[in-house]
């Protein structure tokens, strides 16, 4: 999958499922401070992307992604 494909997915669901503002996806927003994802909606994401892309999040994977863009980047690298 293309990273533009990943974004498009993620995007999409960040607008519809976590009701998010579109014009602050960017790659450079970071998740809780210019996004506002608290850990609730983090699990919902986790839930959603597990769903979409078909495979698990680890929490200890996750730990260094503070932006939506090492998001992105870290869904390309499970995707390989």
């Amino acid at each position: 999958m293309e990273k533009e494909d990943i974004r498009k997915t993620v995007c999409r669901f960040l607008v519809d499922e976590i009701e998010l503002d579109e014009e602050k996806l960017t790659d450079g927003a970071r998740l809780k401070e210019d996004l506002g994802i608290d850990s609730l909606d983090f699990v919902d994401i986790v839930v959603i992307c597990e769903r979409e892309f078909g495979f698990k999040i680890k929490p200890e994977e996750m730990k260094n992604v503070r932006t939506l863009g090492q998001f992105y980047d870290y869904i390309g690298e499970k995707l390989g």
